[in-house]
């Protein structure tokens, strides 16, 4: 199960960075949205 994982993480380097980056800038909307109310 580790080699098939280690594969999977080989072959899907490339969106793997672009998918962390995506996920960020969701926590990012969220956390702003959420905040957003205590600023007015």
């Amino acid at each position: 199960m580790i080699n098939d994982l280690k594969a999977v993480v080989a072959r899907s380097q490339a969106t793997l960075f672009e998918d962390m980056l995506g996920a960020v800038a969701l926590l990012v909307i969220l956390v702003g949205g959420l905040s957003l109310p205590a600023l007015i």
